[in-house]
């Protein structure tokens, strides 16, 4: 498989999966309700995405960095927000 195309599905795959989290980025910041959302959850999905970066970092993936860069700021907010609001 030519490399465009394995770089373009890794994009792909990257913008899908963190556009997930920019709803709740939105609602937190907007509302500032966290009541619903689980602190350690969050942790660890923060911790889990700040691995792939390094990871990512390593493989000089590209597809990767730019994922994990942006779920790590996500994910960051969110549980910035749900130590500062609880």
């Amino acid at each position: 498989m030519p490399v465009w195309i394995v770089e373009t599905i890794g994009m792909s795959a990257a913008l899908l999966g963190t556009t997930c989290w920019l709803p709740q980025v939105i609602k937190l910041v907007r509302f500032k309700e966290t009541h619903a959302l689980s602190l350690w959850t969050n942790v660890l999905i923060l911790a889990t995405v700040s691995l792939w970066l390094i990871y990512g970092i390593a493989l000089g993936s590209l597809p990767i960095i730019i994922a994990n860069i942006a779920s790590v700021t996500m994910v960051g907010i969110i549980v910035i927000y749900k130590i500062k609001y609880g």
